[in-house]
Order: C-alpha cells, then sequence, then structure tokens
C-alpha cells in the first residue's frame, strides 16, 4: 500500500507541471506497466482530481483545469531540485537570499517526512565565479510592475538610464530574460520600430499605462537567443586590473553571443565590431581575443598589443622543428 500511495503521489507530481502525456510515458517515467498507471489514474479520479484524457494526435492524460494540488506534492527528485535551486539562487533581487531560506525551511516543513530527508540532504555552498559581472540586486517591485504588464500586455512607459541621456520610452514588453544574473527586458519600442533588449537594472517604470498591445514575434523566435545576439544591451565593461579592445573581423551579432561576461561589443561595420573586454593581466586579454579565431586590428593599448607580440614568440619558440625529439 505504501508503494502504491507514494506512486500515485508521483504520478500527480507529474500531472501538476501541465503536460499531456499518454498512458505509455507515465508508465516509462513511473517505472511500471499501463495497466497500472491506468488504476493509479481512476485512483486519483475517486479522490476527486479532475484527470482528462485527450484524444487524438498529441493526447493522452492531463489534469483538469479547475484542479487544484494540494500545497507539497514532491517526489524525491523535486525536493532535490528544490533544496539546491534554493541554496544557489544567485542575488538578483533584495533580499532574495534571505527569502529563499525561509522558503526552504518553509518546503521542508511541509513536505512528508521521506522527501524532506532528501532536501536536507544536501547542503550546498555557493561560490561567486569571477567571471560573472551580476548588476547589482534589483528591487522586487520593479520586477512585478513589469511582470504584471508582460502577463496583461500593457504598454508601459519608462525612464531609462542606459541611454547616452536619460530618456522616457514607451515599451510594449514581452519577456524577462536572466542572464549570467543579469536582468534583461526584451521589448518593442513603438515609436522607433525596433525591438529592444535592455537591463531592467537601468529601467525605471512608471505604472502601465492601461493600453494593451497584440504580442509581436521576437526576433530569432527566442527571447534568450535574442538578448545573447542583441550587442547594445546596455552591458558596461567590468572592472579588470586590465582592460583593453580590438577590431575583429566577426559580425557583431556573433561577438555578443560569445564575449565573456563584463565585456562590451561596439557595432563597426556589419562584418566587423569592437570588442572592449579584461582579465587579471595583459596575456589573459590577448588570449581572451585569439578564442574568435578572426583577424585583429585597432588594437589598444600598447601593453595589449606587447602581450600578443610575447605570445606569439612564444607560440613560436614551441612549434620550432627539432624540440620535441630533443626533450625526449
Amino acid at each position: 500500500m505504501a508503494a502504491t500511495s507514494a506512486r500515485t503521489l508521483k504520478l500527480l507530481s507529474i500531472f501538476g507541471i501541465g503536460v499531456t502525456l499518454t498512458a505509455g510515458e507515465l508508465a516509462s517515467r513511473l517505472g511500471t506497466s499501463v495497466r497500472t498507471v491506468r488504476r493509479d489514474i481512476d485512483t486519483l479520479r475517486e479522490l476527486g482530481y479532475e484527470i482528462e484524457a485527450v484524444r487524438g494526435a498529441g493526447g493522452g492524460y492531463r489534469l483538469g483545469r479547475a484542479t487544484r494540488l494540494p500545497p507539497v506534492v514532491f517526489d524525491e527528485d523535486q525536493a532535490v531540485a528544490a533544496a539546491v535551486a534554493l541554496q544557489t539562487v544567485p542575488t538578483i533581487l533584495y533580499g532574495i537570499r534571505e527569502n529563499s531560506a525561509r522558503a526552504l525551511a518553509t518546503l521542508r516543513q511541509a513536505m512528508p517526512a521521506r522527501s524532506r530527508a532528501h532536501a536536507e540532504a544536501f547542503t550546498v555552498s555557493a561560490a561567486r565565479n569571477y567571471w560573472e559581472f551580476p548588476a547589482a540586486p534589483i528591487d522586487a517591485e520593479i520586477i512585478r510592475v513589469i511582470g504584471g504588464a508582460i502577463h496583461r500586455q500593457h504598454i508601459i512607459r519608462a525612464d531609462c538610464t542606459g541611454e547616452d541621456e536619460p530618456a522616457t520610452l514607451t515599451l510594449e514588453p514581452h519577456d524577462l530574460v536572466v542572464w549570467a544574473a543579469r536582468w534583461y527586458l526584451v521589448a518593442f519600442e513603438p515609436d522607433a520600430d525596433r525591438w529592444r533588449a535592455m537591463r531592467v537594472d537601468r529601467i525605471e517604470p512608471r505604472m502601465p499605462t492601461g493600453k494593451t498591445f497584440d504580442r509581436r514575434d521576437v526576433p530569432h523566435g527566442d527571447p534568450v537567443a535574442f538578448v545573447m545576439s542583441t550587442h547594445d544591451r546596455g552591458d558596461t565593461p567590468a572592472a579588470w586590473p586590465c582592460r583593453g579592445s580590438a577590431l575583429i573581423a566577426l559580425p557583431a551579432p556573433v561577438v555578443a553571443r560569445f564575449a565573456p561576461g563584463g565585456s562590451t561589443v561596439e557595432h563597426h561595420t556589419d562584418s566587423s565590431c569592437r570588442l572592449t573586454l579584461g582579465a587579471w593581466s595583459w596575456a589573459g586579454v590577448a588570449g581572451l581575443l585569439l578564442t574568435f579565431d578572426a583577424d585583429l586590428t585597432d588594437i589598444e593599448p600598447a601593453e595589449l598589443r606587447q602581450a600578443l607580440r610575447s605570445l606569439r614568440t612564444r607560440i613560436d619558440e614551441g612549434l620550432r622543428p627539432g624540440d620535441s625529439a630533443a626533450r625526449g
């Protein structure tokens, strides 16, 4: 009976993520037979859960829209995922560390003993990666206002400090993206007839206008891909002991997608751009530039040019004929 109850709870948790799955797919996830799955579905229905049977292509079983799940229904894998996620959440909102700790404590109290044991087995310490350059934590109210406008498809007016000069823009907000511990808003600016990827920490939204907009197709069909390939997304060079720049013979969207954190990309021509970046040494900056495997020109400052010459000398010496035999 205990195994049956645990399996039925796991089935309920699978339905809780809002997917439609066939009996065969459910049986595979649960490690049981199709017949047992159908019996467990009948058990859930007897308990008052509305499990819908969807016919036709792409059909299967799903949780009815009006069904409310119990406060917490976690299987062991979900318990571990929740514990790890809440302990490693980056500091991207004011007070999120404290709120995450409180949320984890609340979840543990609400979990069944078995799930709680799995969650408590994972105590994680998160260390900062020096290649990540998060923005200053954002007021959660700003995210709430923007997120609400996205959900309701409301046009917003926002004061933006990331421009050459502060400006108030009219925006159709479509998506929020978190990348490298920085928040970005993907929005269409109707006055300029263009799409924008904007740092949220440089936006002060006013209250939504109440005017609605029709959702458009985001460039690349994906807000994450759009943010990653947009070079003028409001980033600024990070503070490193050494910082330099060069013109790279690659389009700005390509370099923007793969440039390290804390760097900036400026459009130069359709086939070239200027990358400004930093590192702990001039050799480090030079090495990062070389990873793009493209021609470099207009390299600044002089220390960076000298570092590239030194690297060339070291590489030439390492490739001299006979060196390997001599060392052997």
